[in-house]
């Protein structure tokens, strides 16, 4: 296969210029390239093409020769950004421990003003601090330099998720009425004498509490937000809308007092509410364990043991609403019609999840539960843990677990190599995996044409100590697992620090074939980017 071909398949005019790695040579190569970390992107492939620009150089593998594709990635603009953070915000205020606090808040700021006109005018400062603390909660990422590394280095840490397991456990148990989380008492004293002044630093300490008190319920809104963001800095636009989405109410409710008429009252629905987002904070707690089950290999939580887990959770928030059983006694409780059909959907839902055990694809759930090669039963796709594991089957394709083994039989073949940065912890590359490679086309044109080198960013396999490495552009400076080692080839090489994220290279030149893209969920915009390299 010609590597070295135009858009319009005839041979590119700087081909030969580029042929500066011999065919004898690159197994060793591959490993210098690894290994040698004072190289720079000075010593990237150079071509004639003027047109080329450090912009689109990819450091060792220099500047695409192509770009067929047709379809280039959409990138997330910071207006994007700002409107998934008000979505977020205003999903959140409908959760249990945000809406009662609306007409409590309100109304203690109508109350506490000697008029109309100021009571709207504290109440529209509430709405601006709960902006402002979700802003301000952002600016270490711009100020202090915490990049997209750390972002990865954060959300694929063990101890993290450990740490999020247990704080989902304890909110969850909270939602079902064992305890309440309260601030201690001496802070509440001080909350309660700051609540008191009417200047704007009272004001915002009553929106940080705020914050803090109803994190159980919008953390997982704010999570799925901020999931969705692969650049660091867009994160403060997504959380400022998260606060707009948040607090807004909070001022339009004080300009309109009449509103709150329409707020529902609290009572028993909001207890069975807070119950049912109980079981949902399970659900999530057990997604934060499975990431640090996958990122060690511990092998306790595989697929079919999470998918069961989940389907406990359904049918026992089933149970509840039909009023089979009860988190605690509650004789004020009664099973309405809306309950009935919602514990109808629970079970449905737990149907359907079911259908994994029987091979088929859940795809509304993909990326959530553990890969299927990652399973008791799925033999054939079992991915056995040990340094000595260097490829595993997946949907029928062969991937290479090491780049150094790729790159020796996409050049041993004649075949373009992909390169995927992965994560254990990734929930868009499970979702790429069991949704789009599944696609009999893309699953053809992988299996035929490619060669797949699945590079997991968050490996926890330990390097040689001959092969650990300094490197400026980790977190922690030095090179220790297999994962740090491809992390560090994403950050030098391709300045990504998302996963998943895709390049296509030429084994024999080491040169990259085209534009790099990352998560593409839609099926014909992702053949598009091997567009040229399988005609």
């Amino acid at each position: 296969m010609d590597m070295n071909q135009a858009c319009d398949g005839a041979t590119a005019q700087n081909a030969d210029a580029n042929k500066n790695l011999s065919t004898d040579t690159q197994s060793s190569n591959v490993a210098a390239d690894m290994n040698n970390q004072e190289q720079t992107n000075d010593a990237a492939i150079t071509t004639d093409n003027s047109n080329s620009t450090a912009s689109n150089s990819y450091g060792s593998f220099g500047t695409p020769i192509g770009d067929c594709g047709g379809a280039k990635q959409e990138e997330l603009s910071i207006f994007t950004a700002l409107f998934y953070g008000i979505l977020g915000g205003f999903a959140a205020l409908f959760f249990p421990c945000t809406l009662p606090m609306i007409p409590m808040t309100i109304s203690f700021f109508l109350k506490g003003s000697s008029d109309k006109k100021t009571g709207i005018k504290r109440g529209i400062l509430y709405g601006f601090s709960i902006f402002l603390v979700y802003f301000l909660l952002s600016l270490p990422f711009l100020f202090l330099g915490w990049g997209g590394n750390v972002l990865n280095s954060f959300s694929t840490n063990v101890w993290v998720n450990l740490a999020f397991f247990a704080i989902f456990i304890f909110f969850a148990f909270s939602l079902f009425g064992y305890y309440d989380i309260s601030l201690p008492s001496s802070i509440s004293s001080k909350i309660d004498s700051k609540s008191g002044i009417g200047s704007f630093g009272g004001i915002f300490f009553m929106a940080l509490t705020l914050a803090i008190v109803s994190f159980s319920c919008t953390g997982p809104i704010l999570g799925l937000v901020l999931g969705n963001i692969e650049n660091a800095k867009l994160i403060t636009p997504a959380m400022a809308g998260f606060g707009i989405g948040l607090g807004t109410p909070f001022a339009l409710f004080a300009m309109f007092p009449n509103l709150l008429k329409a707020m529902p009252k609290s009572g028993g629905w909001l207890n069975t509410l807070k119950v049912v987002f109980g079981f949902i904070e399970l659900a999530f707690a057990l997604k934060f364990l499975s990431n640090a089950d996958l990122v060690k290999q511990w092998g306790f939580l595989k697929r079919e043991l999470f998918i069961g887990l989940w389907i406990l959770v359904l049918i026992l928030i089933a149970l509840y609403l039909l009023g089979i059983f009860q988190i605690k006694k509650d004789a004020t409780f009664k099973s309405t019609m809306t309950m009935k059909v919602l514990a109808v959907f629970s079970i449905v839902f737990a149907g359907y999840l079911s259908l994994d055990f029987f091979g088929k694809d859940i795809r509304l759930v993909s990326g959530f539960p553990p890969p299927k090669f990652y399973s008791f039963f799925h033999k054939e796709e079992k991915l056995t843990k040990g340094s000595n594991e260097r490829t595993h089957d997946l949907k029928g394709l062969k991937v290479y677990l090491y780049l150094e083994d790729a790159m020796k039989e996409a050049e041993k073949q004649n075949k373009p190599l992909m390169i995927d940065f992965t994560g254990w912890a990734c929930v868009n590359c499970r979702k790429m995996e069991e949704n789009v490679w599944t696609n009999p086309e893309v699953n053809k044109l992988l299996s035929d044409h490619f060669i797949i080198a699945s590079l997991y960013v968050d490996e926890q396999i330990a390097l040689p100590e001959n092969e650990q490495f300094e490197t400026p552009y980790l977190d922690k400076k030095v090179a220790k697992t297999v994962g740090d080692k491809w992390f560090d080839l994403s950050l030098r090489d391709f300045k990504s620090a998302t996963q998943p994220f895709y390049a296509l290279i030429d084994p024999v030149e080491h040169r990259i074939l085209n534009t790099p893209r990352g998560y593409t969920p839609d099926d014909k915009d992702y053949v598009k980017f091997f567009r040229m390299w399988h005609k």
